[in-house]
C-alpha cells in the first residue's frame, strides 16, 4: 500500500468538490497540491480531524474569513443569528462530511480510516499542529467568494 500523495489527494479532491456543490452550492476549484513547510494556516477558521486505522494522521481545512461567511449563508440563508458561531459550526460539519467522504473513497483504495470529530480553531495567524511528523500536504482550492485550504498529513 505505497500510494503517492497526488493518489491520495484525489480523494480529498472530489470529496471537497462533491461536499461543498451539494451542501453549499459552491464551485471550489482545486489548485496544485503541494509540500506544506510550516504549520500556519492559511485562512481564519479551520477545522481538524483526527485519523486512526490502516494510516494514522490528521486532515484539516482552512478557510478565510470570507469564504466561511459565504458558506454559512448559502446553506442557512437568512437564519444566520451569529455569524462567527455559525460559520465555526459549518466548518466543522463540512470538514466533517468532507473528511467522511474522502476516507470512503480512500477504503476504495483499500486504506481503511476511521475520523474523530472535528476541532475548531478560529483567529487571525493561527497554527494547526498536524499529529504526525510526516510531510503535510496541501491542496489550495478557490471560489467566488474566498479561498481554503484542504491539508492532510498521514503515516
Amino acid at each position: 500500500m505505497n500510494y503517492t500523495s497526488v493518489e491520495l489527494a484525489k480523494p480529498f479532491i472530489k470529496a471537497t468538490r462533491d461536499v461543498l456543490t451539494t451542501m453549499a452550492h459552491m464551485n471550489p476549484i482545486p489548485g496544485k497540491p503541494y509540500a506544506k513547510s510550516n504549520g500556519a494556516a492559511n485562512g481564519d477558521v479551520s477545522a481538524v480531524v483526527g485519523i486512526t486505522g490502516d494510516m494514522c494522521g490528521s486532515i484539516s481545512i482552512s478557510f478565510t474569513k470570507k469564504c466561511a461567511i459565504s458558506m454559512v449563508k448559502s446553506m442557512l440563508g437568512d437564519e444566520i443569528s451569529d455569524v462567527m458561531a455559525d460559520a465555526k459550526d459549518a466548518v466543522g460539519e463540512i470538514t466533517n462530511m468532507i473528511s467522511g467522504q474522502a476516507r470512503a473513497g480512500l477504503a476504495n483504495m483499500g486504506i481503511k480510516m476511521q475520523g474523530s470529530t472535528p476541532t475548531i480553531i478560529f483567529g487571525d495567524n493561527h497554527y494547526i499542529s498536524h499529529i504526525c511528523k510526516s510531510t503535510v500536504m496541501a491542496i489550495p482550492f478557490s471560489t467566488d467568494n474566498g479561498d481554503f485550504t484542504v491539508e492532510f498529513c498521514f503515516q
